[in-house]
Protein backbone atom coordinates (compact mmCIF):
# COMPACT_ATOMS: atom_id res chain seq x y z
CA UNK A 1 0.00 0.00 0.00
CA UNK A 2 1.24 3.55 -0.73
CA UNK A 3 2.35 5.63 2.22
CA UNK A 4 -0.09 8.33 3.39
CA UNK A 5 0.93 11.84 2.40
CA UNK A 6 1.87 14.40 5.03
CA UNK A 7 2.74 18.08 4.71
CA UNK A 8 5.03 19.64 7.34
CA UNK A 9 4.79 23.45 7.54
CA UNK A 10 7.46 25.19 9.64
CA UNK A 11 9.68 28.21 9.03
CA UNK A 12 12.50 26.72 11.15
CA UNK A 13 14.80 24.66 8.88
CA UNK A 14 16.31 22.50 11.69
CA UNK A 15 12.80 21.51 12.80
CA UNK A 16 11.79 20.67 9.22
CA UNK A 17 14.89 18.47 8.97
CA UNK A 18 14.14 16.80 12.31
CA UNK A 19 10.55 16.10 11.19
CA UNK A 20 11.74 14.82 7.84
CA UNK A 21 14.01 12.13 9.32
CA UNK A 22 11.43 11.20 11.96
CA UNK A 23 8.55 10.69 9.50
CA UNK A 24 10.01 9.79 6.11
CA UNK A 25 9.88 6.04 6.72
CA UNK A 26 6.13 6.01 7.40
CA UNK A 27 4.88 8.87 5.20
CA UNK A 28 5.16 10.39 1.75
CA UNK A 29 6.62 13.66 3.01
CA UNK A 30 6.27 17.25 1.74
CA UNK A 31 7.92 20.28 3.38
CA UNK A 32 6.92 23.95 3.31
CA UNK A 33 8.60 26.93 4.97
CA UNK A 34 5.67 29.40 4.66
CA UNK A 35 1.98 29.70 3.88
CA UNK A 36 2.39 30.37 0.16
CA UNK A 37 4.45 27.23 -0.41
CA UNK A 38 2.09 25.20 1.81
CA UNK A 39 -1.02 26.21 -0.14
CA UNK A 40 0.64 25.36 -3.45
CA UNK A 41 1.54 21.86 -2.20
CA UNK A 42 -1.92 21.44 -0.69
CA UNK A 43 -3.64 22.22 -4.01
CA UNK A 44 -1.34 19.91 -5.98
CA UNK A 45 -0.95 16.91 -3.61
CA UNK A 46 -3.99 17.12 -1.24
CA UNK A 47 -2.25 15.36 1.69
CA UNK A 48 -4.69 14.04 4.31
CA UNK A 49 -2.26 14.97 7.16
CA UNK A 50 -0.66 18.33 7.90
CA UNK A 51 1.50 19.59 10.76
CA UNK A 52 1.27 23.37 10.99
CA UNK A 53 3.47 25.71 13.02
CA UNK A 54 1.22 28.62 14.00
CA UNK A 55 4.14 31.06 14.06
CA UNK A 56 4.81 31.61 10.36
CA UNK A 57 6.38 34.49 8.41
CA UNK A 58 5.84 37.35 7.83
CA UNK A 59 4.72 37.54 11.51
CA UNK A 60 6.33 34.52 13.24
CA UNK A 61 5.97 36.23 16.62
CA UNK A 62 2.17 35.75 16.58
CA UNK A 63 -0.36 33.24 15.20
CA UNK A 64 -2.14 35.43 12.63
CA UNK A 65 -0.48 33.86 9.59
CA UNK A 66 -0.73 30.33 10.99
CA UNK A 67 -4.48 30.68 11.57
CA UNK A 68 -4.91 32.12 8.07
CA UNK A 69 -3.05 29.15 6.53
CA UNK A 70 -5.18 26.73 8.60
CA UNK A 71 -8.36 28.27 7.16
CA UNK A 72 -6.94 28.09 3.62
CA UNK A 73 -6.04 24.41 4.03
CA UNK A 74 -9.51 23.52 5.30
CA UNK A 75 -11.11 25.54 2.51
CA UNK A 76 -9.13 23.50 -0.04
CA UNK A 77 -9.99 20.16 1.63
CA UNK A 78 -12.19 20.21 4.77
CA UNK A 79 -11.40 16.57 5.63
CA UNK A 80 -7.67 17.31 6.12
CA UNK A 81 -6.40 16.44 9.59
CA UNK A 82 -4.31 19.43 10.65
CA UNK A 83 -2.16 19.06 13.77
CA UNK A 84 -1.03 22.52 14.89
CA UNK A 85 2.29 23.21 16.59
CA UNK A 86 2.73 26.03 19.07
CA UNK A 87 5.82 27.25 20.87
CA UNK A 88 3.72 29.17 23.39
CA UNK A 89 2.85 27.42 26.69
CA UNK A 90 -0.42 29.42 26.61
CA UNK A 91 -2.77 27.04 24.80
CA UNK A 92 -5.38 29.66 23.83
CA UNK A 93 -4.08 29.96 20.25
CA UNK A 94 -4.06 26.17 19.83
CA UNK A 95 -7.60 25.93 21.20
CA UNK A 96 -8.70 28.64 18.78
CA UNK A 97 -7.22 26.57 15.95
CA UNK A 98 -9.14 23.52 17.21
CA UNK A 99 -12.40 25.55 17.17
CA UNK A 100 -11.68 26.48 13.54
CA UNK A 101 -11.29 22.85 12.50
CA UNK A 102 -7.78 21.70 13.44
CA UNK A 103 -7.65 18.06 14.51
CA UNK A 104 -5.18 18.27 17.42
CA UNK A 105 -2.16 20.20 18.71
CA UNK A 106 1.16 19.72 20.46
CA UNK A 107 3.68 22.13 21.94
CA UNK A 108 7.41 22.67 21.35
CA UNK A 109 9.92 21.25 22.04
CA UNK A 110 8.70 18.41 19.86
CA UNK A 111 8.38 14.99 21.47
CA UNK A 112 8.72 12.72 18.42
CA UNK A 113 7.10 9.73 20.12
CA UNK A 114 4.05 11.84 21.04
CA UNK A 115 3.96 13.37 17.57
CA UNK A 116 4.01 9.98 15.84
CA UNK A 117 1.17 8.75 18.06
CA UNK A 118 -0.95 11.84 17.28
CA UNK A 119 -0.34 11.50 13.54
CA UNK A 120 -1.09 7.77 13.54
CA UNK A 121 -4.41 8.44 15.26
CA UNK A 122 -5.22 11.31 12.86
CA UNK A 123 -4.47 9.08 9.87
CA UNK A 124 -6.74 6.37 11.29
CA UNK A 125 -9.60 8.85 11.87
CA UNK A 126 -9.22 10.16 8.31
CA UNK A 127 -9.40 6.64 6.88
CA UNK A 128 -12.50 5.87 8.97
CA UNK A 129 -14.21 9.03 7.70
CA UNK A 130 -13.42 8.11 4.09
CA UNK A 131 -14.79 4.60 4.67
CA UNK A 132 -17.93 6.09 6.25
CA UNK A 133 -18.42 8.38 3.24
CA UNK A 134 -18.15 5.38 0.90
CA UNK A 135 -20.72 3.47 2.95
CA UNK A 136 -23.04 6.49 2.92
CA UNK A 137 -22.77 6.64 -0.87
CA UNK A 138 -23.86 3.01 -1.03
CA UNK A 139 -26.91 3.87 1.09
CA UNK A 140 -28.23 6.53 -1.27
CA UNK A 141 -27.34 4.70 -4.48
CA UNK A 142 -29.94 2.10 -3.52
CA UNK A 143 -32.74 4.70 -3.67
CA UNK A 144 -31.48 6.97 -6.43
CA UNK A 145 -31.97 10.58 -5.31
CA UNK A 146 -32.96 9.56 -1.78
CA UNK A 147 -30.00 10.28 0.48
CA UNK A 148 -29.67 9.51 4.17
CA UNK A 149 -27.68 7.52 6.69
CA UNK A 150 -29.59 8.60 9.83
CA UNK A 151 -31.63 6.05 11.76
CA UNK A 152 -34.88 7.81 10.73
CA UNK A 153 -34.04 7.47 7.05
CA UNK A 154 -32.92 3.86 7.46
CA UNK A 155 -36.37 3.11 8.93
CA UNK A 156 -37.99 4.80 5.93
CA UNK A 157 -35.84 2.84 3.47
CA UNK A 158 -36.81 -0.36 5.27
CA UNK A 159 -40.52 0.53 5.07
CA UNK A 160 -40.19 1.34 1.36
CA UNK A 161 -38.73 -2.12 0.73
CA UNK A 162 -41.62 -3.77 2.58
CA UNK A 163 -44.52 -1.84 1.03
CA UNK A 164 -43.00 -2.08 -2.47
CA UNK A 165 -43.75 -5.80 -2.53
CA UNK A 166 -47.49 -5.16 -2.00
CA UNK A 167 -50.24 -2.99 -3.50
CA UNK A 168 -51.51 -1.50 -0.22
CA UNK A 169 -52.31 2.24 -0.28
CA UNK A 170 -49.63 4.37 1.40
CA UNK A 171 -50.08 7.83 2.95
CA UNK A 172 -46.87 9.89 3.15
CA UNK A 173 -46.93 12.80 5.60
CA UNK A 174 -44.42 15.51 6.44
CA UNK A 175 -43.53 19.17 5.99
CA UNK A 176 -43.10 20.72 2.56
CA UNK A 177 -39.72 19.96 1.03
CA UNK A 178 -39.04 16.73 2.94
CA UNK A 179 -39.13 14.50 -0.15
CA UNK A 180 -42.58 12.94 -0.11
CA UNK A 181 -42.74 12.54 -3.88
CA UNK A 182 -39.27 10.94 -3.89
CA UNK A 183 -40.59 8.31 -1.47
CA UNK A 184 -43.61 7.66 -3.69
CA UNK A 185 -41.35 7.26 -6.73
CA UNK A 186 -39.02 4.96 -4.77
CA UNK A 187 -41.96 2.72 -3.80
CA UNK A 188 -43.06 2.58 -7.44
CA UNK A 189 -39.56 1.93 -8.84
CA UNK A 190 -38.95 -0.90 -6.35
CA UNK A 191 -42.32 -2.54 -7.07
CA UNK A 192 -43.45 -4.98 -9.76
CA UNK A 193 -45.23 -2.02 -11.40
CA UNK A 194 -41.96 -0.22 -12.23
CA UNK A 195 -42.32 -0.78 -15.98
CA UNK A 196 -45.73 0.93 -15.97
CA UNK A 197 -46.47 4.67 -15.54
CA UNK A 198 -45.99 6.72 -12.37
CA UNK A 199 -48.58 9.49 -12.66
CA UNK A 200 -48.53 12.38 -10.15
CA UNK A 201 -51.33 14.90 -9.66
CA UNK A 202 -51.17 17.87 -7.29
CA UNK A 203 -54.63 18.17 -5.78
CA UNK A 204 -53.91 21.70 -4.54
CA UNK A 205 -52.61 23.13 -7.82
CA UNK A 206 -55.70 22.48 -9.98
CA UNK A 207 -58.92 24.58 -9.73
CA UNK A 208 -61.75 22.72 -8.01
CA UNK A 209 -64.01 22.79 -11.10
CA UNK A 210 -61.30 21.10 -13.21
CA UNK A 211 -59.93 18.60 -10.68
CA UNK A 212 -62.58 15.90 -11.31
CA UNK A 213 -61.88 15.99 -15.04
CA UNK A 214 -58.10 15.86 -14.41
CA UNK A 215 -58.55 12.87 -12.13
CA UNK A 216 -61.17 10.82 -13.97
CA UNK A 217 -61.15 12.26 -17.50
CA UNK A 218 -64.11 13.51 -19.57
CA UNK A 219 -66.10 12.68 -22.68
CA UNK A 220 -66.42 14.96 -25.70
CA UNK A 221 -69.10 17.58 -25.02
CA UNK A 222 -69.23 16.90 -21.26
CA UNK A 223 -68.88 20.64 -20.59
CA UNK A 224 -68.02 23.86 -22.40
CA UNK A 225 -64.58 23.50 -23.92
CA UNK A 226 -64.57 19.67 -23.86
CA UNK A 227 -63.99 19.33 -27.61
CA UNK A 228 -62.45 15.85 -27.44
CA UNK A 229 -62.49 12.84 -25.16
CA UNK A 230 -59.69 13.00 -22.59
CA UNK A 231 -58.31 10.33 -20.27
CA UNK A 232 -57.82 11.27 -16.62
CA UNK A 233 -54.79 10.65 -14.43
CA UNK A 234 -56.30 7.47 -12.96
CA UNK A 235 -56.70 5.99 -16.44
CA UNK A 236 -53.21 7.10 -17.53
CA UNK A 237 -51.80 5.30 -14.47
CA UNK A 238 -53.34 1.97 -15.52
CA UNK A 239 -51.07 -0.88 -14.43
CA UNK A 240 -48.84 1.58 -12.57
CA UNK A 241 -49.03 4.04 -9.66
CA UNK A 242 -51.23 7.11 -9.12
CA UNK A 243 -49.64 9.65 -6.77
CA UNK A 244 -52.12 12.06 -5.15
CA UNK A 245 -49.98 14.90 -3.85
CA UNK A 246 -51.45 17.42 -1.36
CA UNK A 247 -54.48 15.16 -0.84
CA UNK A 248 -55.56 17.39 2.05
CA UNK A 249 -56.49 20.09 -0.48
CA UNK A 250 -59.07 17.89 -2.26
CA UNK A 251 -62.63 19.29 -1.98
CA UNK A 252 -65.15 17.18 -0.03
CA UNK A 253 -67.40 16.55 -3.05
CA UNK A 254 -64.53 14.96 -4.95
CA UNK A 255 -63.39 13.01 -1.88
CA UNK A 256 -66.65 11.02 -2.15
CA UNK A 257 -65.85 10.04 -5.75
CA UNK A 258 -62.28 9.14 -4.89
CA UNK A 259 -63.50 6.94 -2.03
CA UNK A 260 -65.85 5.16 -4.43
CA UNK A 261 -62.96 4.56 -6.83
CA UNK A 262 -60.77 3.14 -4.00
CA UNK A 263 -63.56 0.71 -3.08
CA UNK A 264 -63.95 -0.99 -6.46
CA UNK A 265 -61.32 0.67 -8.75
CA UNK A 266 -63.94 1.60 -11.32
CA UNK A 267 -64.44 5.07 -12.82
CA UNK A 268 -66.78 6.92 -15.13
CA UNK A 269 -65.36 9.80 -17.12
CA UNK A 270 -67.16 13.14 -16.61
CA UNK A 271 -70.15 13.12 -18.99
CA UNK A 272 -69.76 9.40 -19.62
CA UNK A 273 -71.89 6.37 -18.82
CA UNK A 274 -69.43 3.55 -19.33
CA UNK A 275 -67.68 2.11 -16.26
CA UNK A 276 -63.97 1.47 -16.68
CA UNK A 277 -62.18 -0.97 -14.38
CA UNK A 278 -58.58 -0.01 -13.64
CA UNK A 279 -55.62 -1.79 -12.06
CA UNK A 280 -53.91 1.10 -10.22
CA UNK A 281 -51.90 1.44 -7.04
CA UNK A 282 -52.64 4.64 -5.07
CA UNK A 283 -50.11 6.56 -2.99
CA UNK A 284 -51.11 9.87 -1.36
CA UNK A 285 -49.13 12.62 0.38
CA UNK A 286 -49.92 15.66 2.50
CA UNK A 287 -48.24 18.30 4.64
CA UNK A 288 -51.49 18.84 6.57
CA UNK A 289 -52.73 17.16 9.77
CA UNK A 290 -55.54 15.08 8.26
CA UNK A 291 -56.86 13.98 11.66
CA UNK A 292 -57.32 17.65 12.58
CA UNK A 293 -59.03 18.22 9.22
CA UNK A 294 -61.38 15.30 9.98
CA UNK A 295 -62.30 16.98 13.29
CA UNK A 296 -62.92 20.24 11.42
CA UNK A 297 -65.13 18.49 8.85
CA UNK A 298 -62.71 19.19 5.97
CA UNK A 299 -61.64 15.60 5.27
CA UNK A 300 -63.63 12.38 5.24
CA UNK A 301 -62.67 9.89 7.93
CA UNK A 302 -63.56 6.88 5.75
CA UNK A 303 -61.32 8.19 2.94
CA UNK A 304 -58.48 8.71 5.43
CA UNK A 305 -58.57 5.07 6.53
CA UNK A 306 -58.72 3.93 2.89
CA UNK A 307 -55.57 5.90 2.07
CA UNK A 308 -53.63 5.35 5.31
CA UNK A 309 -53.31 1.57 5.29
CA UNK A 310 -49.61 2.28 5.78
CA UNK A 311 -48.55 5.74 6.96
CA UNK A 312 -44.99 6.89 6.37
CA UNK A 313 -43.94 10.11 8.13
CA UNK A 314 -41.03 12.01 6.58
CA UNK A 315 -38.83 13.79 9.14
CA UNK A 316 -37.91 17.45 8.79
CA UNK A 317 -34.24 18.03 7.90
CA UNK A 318 -33.59 19.53 11.35
CA UNK A 319 -34.70 16.16 12.82
CA UNK A 320 -32.09 14.29 10.78
CA UNK A 321 -29.24 16.80 11.03
CA UNK A 322 -26.60 14.09 10.61
CA UNK A 323 -27.77 13.79 6.98
CA UNK A 324 -27.45 17.50 6.15
CA UNK A 325 -23.81 17.50 5.06
CA UNK A 326 -24.27 14.21 3.21
CA UNK A 327 -27.16 15.75 1.27
CA UNK A 328 -25.20 18.95 0.60
CA UNK A 329 -22.31 16.99 -0.93
CA UNK A 330 -24.72 14.84 -2.94
CA UNK A 331 -26.37 17.93 -4.46
CA UNK A 332 -22.96 19.54 -5.03
CA UNK A 333 -21.88 16.54 -7.06
CA UNK A 334 -25.24 16.49 -8.88
CA UNK A 335 -25.11 20.15 -9.98
CA UNK A 336 -21.36 20.60 -10.54
CA UNK A 337 -21.30 18.66 -13.82
CA UNK A 338 -17.94 17.11 -13.02
CA UNK A 339 -16.35 20.44 -12.00
CA UNK A 340 -15.08 19.00 -8.67
CA UNK A 341 -16.39 21.88 -6.56
CA UNK A 342 -15.88 21.70 -2.77
CA UNK A 343 -17.47 23.18 0.33
CA UNK A 344 -15.18 25.38 2.41
CA UNK A 345 -14.81 24.72 6.14
CA UNK A 346 -16.89 27.83 6.85
CA UNK A 347 -19.59 26.62 4.46
CA UNK A 348 -19.76 23.29 6.28
CA UNK A 349 -20.06 25.16 9.58
CA UNK A 350 -22.83 27.40 8.17
CA UNK A 351 -24.74 24.41 6.73
CA UNK A 352 -24.60 22.58 10.07
CA UNK A 353 -25.65 25.68 12.03
CA UNK A 354 -28.65 26.61 9.85
CA UNK A 355 -32.12 25.33 10.82
CA UNK A 356 -33.37 24.57 7.24
CA UNK A 357 -37.04 25.58 7.57
CA UNK A 358 -37.53 24.69 3.88
CA UNK A 359 -36.06 21.22 4.47
CA UNK A 360 -34.27 19.23 1.75
CA UNK A 361 -35.78 21.33 -1.05
CA UNK A 362 -34.26 24.49 0.44
CA UNK A 363 -30.86 22.81 0.83
CA UNK A 364 -30.99 21.62 -2.79
CA UNK A 365 -31.81 25.13 -4.02
CA UNK A 366 -29.04 26.69 -1.90
CA UNK A 367 -26.47 24.31 -3.39
CA UNK A 368 -27.74 24.94 -6.92
CA UNK A 369 -27.43 28.69 -6.29
CA UNK A 370 -23.91 28.27 -4.93
CA UNK A 371 -22.71 26.23 -7.92
CA UNK A 372 -24.08 28.98 -10.19
CA UNK A 373 -22.57 31.92 -8.28
CA UNK A 374 -19.23 30.53 -7.05
CA UNK A 375 -16.28 32.20 -8.74
CA UNK A 376 -13.87 29.31 -8.09
CA UNK A 377 -13.89 25.68 -7.05
CA UNK A 378 -14.52 26.38 -3.36
CA UNK A 379 -18.09 27.16 -2.23
CA UNK A 380 -18.30 29.93 0.40
CA UNK A 381 -21.17 30.72 2.82
CA UNK A 382 -21.99 33.76 0.66
CA UNK A 383 -22.33 31.58 -2.43
CA UNK A 384 -24.87 29.57 -0.40
CA UNK A 385 -26.68 32.66 0.82
CA UNK A 386 -25.85 31.74 4.43
CA UNK A 387 -23.35 34.49 5.29
CA UNK A 388 -24.34 37.28 7.68
CA UNK A 389 -24.57 40.86 6.45
CA UNK A 390 -21.67 41.83 8.70
CA UNK A 391 -19.42 39.16 7.19
CA UNK A 392 -20.51 40.14 3.69
CA UNK A 393 -19.51 43.73 4.41
CA UNK A 394 -16.05 42.65 5.55
CA UNK A 395 -15.69 40.25 2.61
CA UNK A 396 -16.49 43.03 0.14
CA UNK A 397 -14.35 45.62 1.89
CA UNK A 398 -17.34 47.81 2.70
CA UNK A 399 -16.49 48.59 6.31
CA UNK A 400 -17.59 52.20 5.71
CA UNK A 401 -21.21 50.96 5.54
CA UNK A 402 -21.56 50.91 9.31
CA UNK A 403 -20.22 47.49 10.26
CA UNK A 404 -21.20 46.80 13.86
CA UNK A 405 -18.27 44.92 15.42
CA UNK A 406 -20.29 43.81 18.45
CA UNK A 407 -23.00 42.35 16.19
CA UNK A 408 -20.38 40.58 14.04
CA UNK A 409 -18.79 38.98 17.12
CA UNK A 410 -22.19 37.89 18.44
CA UNK A 411 -23.12 36.36 15.06
CA UNK A 412 -19.85 34.44 15.03
CA UNK A 413 -20.38 33.18 18.60
CA UNK A 414 -23.90 31.96 17.79
CA UNK A 415 -22.71 30.07 14.70
CA UNK A 416 -19.78 28.46 16.54
CA UNK A 417 -22.07 27.38 19.40
CA UNK A 418 -24.67 25.92 17.00
CA UNK A 419 -21.95 24.05 15.08
CA UNK A 420 -20.36 22.64 18.26
CA UNK A 421 -23.73 21.46 19.59
CA UNK A 422 -24.53 19.69 16.33
CA UNK A 423 -21.05 18.15 16.08
CA UNK A 424 -21.44 16.68 19.55
CA UNK A 425 -25.03 15.42 19.16
CA UNK A 426 -26.37 18.11 21.53
CA UNK A 427 -24.15 16.97 24.42
CA UNK A 428 -23.50 20.23 26.30
CA UNK A 429 -20.43 18.96 28.17
CA UNK A 430 -18.73 17.81 24.97
CA UNK A 431 -19.76 20.98 23.11
CA UNK A 432 -18.28 23.13 25.89
CA UNK A 433 -15.04 21.15 25.75
CA UNK A 434 -15.04 21.48 21.95
CA UNK A 435 -15.34 25.27 22.25
CA UNK A 436 -12.73 25.52 25.03
CA UNK A 437 -15.36 26.76 27.49
CA UNK A 438 -16.64 25.62 30.86
CA UNK A 439 -20.16 24.19 31.09
CA UNK A 440 -21.45 27.20 33.11
CA UNK A 441 -20.00 29.62 30.52
CA UNK A 442 -21.66 27.76 27.65
CA UNK A 443 -24.99 27.64 29.52
CA UNK A 444 -24.68 31.39 30.08
CA UNK A 445 -24.14 31.95 26.33
CA UNK A 446 -27.08 29.68 25.47
CA UNK A 447 -29.30 31.77 27.73
CA UNK A 448 -27.87 35.05 26.36
CA UNK A 449 -28.63 34.15 22.75
CA UNK A 450 -31.84 32.20 23.40
CA UNK A 451 -30.43 29.00 21.93
CA UNK A 452 -32.44 25.88 22.77
CA UNK A 453 -30.88 22.42 22.74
Amino acid sequence: MPKPKILVIDDDEPIRTQMKWALIQDYDLFLAKDGLEAVQIMKKEAPPLVTLDLGLPPTPEDTVEGIRVLEQILDIEPSTKVVVVTGNPDKSAALKAISLGAHDFFTKPIDLTELKAILKRACYVHSLERECQNLQKQVYQQFSDMVGSSSRMQEIFSTIKKVSTTDVPVLITGESGTGKELVARAIHSNSSRNTRPFIPINCGAIPENLLESELFGHEKGAFTGAHVQRKGKTELAKGGTLFLDEIGEMPLQLQVKLLRFLQDFKIERVGGREELELDVRVIAATNKDLKKQIEDGKFREDLYYRLAVVTLEMPALRERSSDTLLLARFFLQKFSNGAQKKLSAKSIEAINAYNWPGNVRELENKIRRAVTLAEDQTITPFDLGLGSEAEASVENGNDEQGLNMKKAVEDLEVRLIHAAILRNDRNISKAAEDLGLSRPTLYSLLKKYGITV
